[in-house]
């Protein structure tokens, strides 16, 4: 990683400049050998065609990736042979292919494969990943490490597949709904207020309701689509780039029952197992936090854990930091089973638990929200058509009901 300091020498000069280390302790420690004072030190922003054209890995192909080389190099293979026996496996992948063919040439040029997979031009690879890989190979455990990683990016590709396959008959079933409220609104409905128009009779509350509605769309519906679109799109936009609306929203979906569970259960269980894999790999713990705190998707959580990771490399342990920093409420079990870890010097394997406890429990929590979600959207159909047909039936039930001599 390149990383931008400023700082002052040992004659007391000012200085600012850029290094290359693995990570911010290296840089440090780099800076110390130099009698360079930092005052301030963070990784540099790079621009290049080689990152603009990178994309992440798609979490599947990346679990993939690590399996079949740990496979190769548990069985005693070396590297370089393992990487071209890849490389011929998958050559009718265009895109993999060349990633394997650049990372095939960096180890080539004597590059090891942390290095390798962090110059490659291809894919943008998780920071935590390729500091495991770092640290794995300086102490002989690739195989191992590369195994676990594979798992771990297989069950979270698993974990988002089952989640798109539960609620995509739920969303089905809404999208029919909106579908054929819109259809009998627009169409069928002003068919029959042509009839309504001819008798003269003052309509029911319901009825009026229903053709006040069909009208305002139909005059509407391209303002009303715009509108939509618009909200979407500048929703997106600014939830991508500005901060502090990301971080609004995310706290407001913390605080969602039930949704604000699955969310935190999600995110802390993807946390814990994160930092007790690369323990395992040898990463160190401050080093290990930080590291972890980047897999963080809501950014509430994130702040909370980011200011926390700062006291860790003071020196503090991560359930007191945690306590110290301020931000959004976390589970007292999380809180109590980190702190428990660091008292035992256990956290790795309590970490890996309570990961695997907050999965089961989402697994269930999800199982009971979609089975009462799909009546519930049944209901909701069966609620639009029925308004709809009431408001229509009456005014026709009032007519041949009407005053009789």
């Amino acid at each position: 990683m390149l990383f931008k300091y400023k700082g002052v020498e040992r004659t007391g000069k000012s200085i600012k400049g850029t290094l290359t280390a693995g990570t911010i302790e290296e840089a440090k420690q780099k800076l110390q050998a130099q009698s360079i004072y930092y005052q301030t030190l963070e990784p540099a922003r790079t621009l290049s065609l080689d990152a603009l054209s990178k994309r992440q890995i798609p979490g599947t192909l990346l679990s993939s990736f690590a399996r079949e080389l740990s496979s190769y190099l548990g069985s005693g293979m070396a590297l370089l042979t393992a990487i071209k026996l890849l490389e011929n496996q998958h050559s009718n992948e265009k895109r993999y292919s060349h990633f394997l063919d650049g990372v095939k040439t960096l180890i080539e040029e004597g590059q090891s494969l942390f290095q390798a997979l962090s110059h490659q031009g291809v894919y943008a690879l998780p920071e935590f990943f390729l500091q495991s890989i770092n640290i794995a190979g300086q102490s002989g455990k690739l195989a191992e490490v590369l195994t676990n990683m594979g798992n771990f990016f297989s069950a979270q590709s698993k974990i988002k597949k089952q989640v798109g396959n539960a609620i995509a008959y739920p969303l089905f079933i809404f999208i029919v709904a909106i579908g054929m409220s819109g259809f009998l609104i627009t169409f069928v409905v002003p068919k029959i207020t042509a009839i309504f128009k001819d008798t003269g009779q003052e309509l029911p509350p319901i009825t009026q309701f229903v053709l006040a509605t069909s009208d305002f769309l139909i005059a509407h519906y391209i303002a009303i689509l715009t509108g939509i679109i618009v909200f979407v799109l500048g929703y997106q936009w600014l939830y991508r780039k500005n901060s502090y609306f990301k971080k609004m929203i995310d706290t407001l979906l913390l605080h969602i029952p039930i949704l604000g569970t699955l969310i935190q259960n999600y995110e802390l269980g993807r946390f814990s197992y994160t930092l007790s894999l690369m323990l395992a790999s040898g990463v160190s713990y401050a080093h290990g936090v930080g590291l972890a705190v980047t897999t963080f998707n809501n950014s509430a959580l994130k702040s909370r854990f980011e200011g926390a990771s700062k006291r860790v490399i003071e020196g503090n342990k991560l359930s007191n930091a945690l306590s110290l920093t301020p931000g959004i409420p976390l589970k007292r079990n999380f809180m109590q089973a980190l702190a428990l870890g660091e008292e035992s010097s256990e956290v790795a394997n309590i970490l890996q638990n309570i990961s695997h406890l907050y999965q089961e429990e989402n697994e269930d929590r999800l199982k009971l929200l979609l089975s009462l979600l799909e009546p519930v959207m049944m209901l909701l159909i069966g609620l639009i058509v029925g308004i709809i047909v009431t408001a229509m039936l009456l005014p026709i039930f009032s007519m041949s009901l009407g005053p009789q001599s």
